[in-house]
């Protein structure tokens, strides 16, 4: 038959089911517990200064000689903030016909890029590190970090809080190598990274994933494959924080609308450069 009435001819009439919205993936943020940490109070400058003490070294003295004087000179890290942030207008007539409660998930969505903000321009900084181990041509394995360790140890940096944040395509060649290529997996942690695909610790350090550095080039997402990943201490590095993350709505009467805005006001910067160790490495699976 023909010139039936169908849900075609009479789609006008049917309305749509909205579901929950569904947000792109958003890598998660990482960087901001690996670093130290400072607050400032307001109204107190915009640069904080952190005092660096050297390494000193005691002597033999003999019995009854007086001591000589050692001089201990300070050196400093600036740490500088700056404002970031990101707006959207909102009109009435969007917002009023949205089943969802779209200034909510846009405040999340918000949130999200500004702790992937922060994130980026703390893994920015493994660039800087002077000690380096790769040269952007090889790949990933556990004795990268086995290096980073004893470079780090050999400088005196202590054991503990430290932490491997490298790129997920770099991290893909080290679990290729951990579990034999995928199959009859190594002890331990070749195992875990067979099962899960997360690493954990290797030579005592927690390594970690994240997308959240751009390539050798500057891409970011990388299209290169070589990423300047790092091993380093927390104080190798710092996060001055003087306003958090603070998402903000001001009505616009005339325009009918709603400015969403979200700024945070941060600095970071390298405190202590032989506390950390680039890791430059070529993903196998990225060329």
């Amino acid at each position: 038959m023909a010139n039936e009435s169908t849900n075609t001819t009479l789609n006008d009439l049917i309305s749509p089911l909205v579901a929950e919205a569904l947000f792109v993936a958003n890598e998660r943020s990482i960087m901001r517990g690996l670093v130290r940490n400072y607050t400032m109070p307001l109204n107190s400058g915009k640069t904080i200064q952190v005092p660096i003490y050297p390494t000193v070294s005691a002597a033999a003295v003999a019995e009854a000689t007086d001591l000589g004087n050692t001089a201990i000179s300070t050196g400093v890290a600036n740490l500088t903030v700056s404002e970031v942030g990101i707006m959207t207008t909102l009109t009435d007539f969007a917002q009023n016909v949205s089943e969802s409660d779209v200034v909510r998930d846009l405040g999340k969505l918000f949130g999200e890029a500004i702790a992937k903000k922060i994130d980026t321009d703390l893994t920015a900084l493994f660039d800087g590190f002077t000690t380096e181990i790769g040269d952007g041509t090889t790949a990933f394995t556990a004795d990268s970090i086995f290096q980073a360790v004893a470079q780090l140890r050999k400088s005196g940096v202590p054991g503990d809080d430290l932490a491997c944040v490298v790129h997920p395509l770099v991290a893909y060649d080290m679990k290729k190598s951990l579990t034999n290529t995928f199959a009859n997996p190594n002890p331990g942690v070749g195992n875990e990274a067979l099962r899960t695909g997360f690493v954990g610790q290797i030579a005592g350090v927690s390594v970690y994933e994240t997308a959240n550095m751009a390539d050798s080039s500057g891409n970011n997402p990388g299209t290169t494959g070589d990423y300047k990943g790092a091993l380093f201490h927390r104080d190798a590095l710092g996060l001055a924080m003087l306003s958090d993350l603070k998402i903000e709505t001001q009505r616009d009467a005339s325009l009918r609308a709603t400015e969403i805005v979200a700024t945070a006001v941060y600095g970071v910067g390298e405190l202590h450069d032989s506390y950390g160790v680039e890791l430059n490495h070529d993903s196998s699976i990225q060329s």
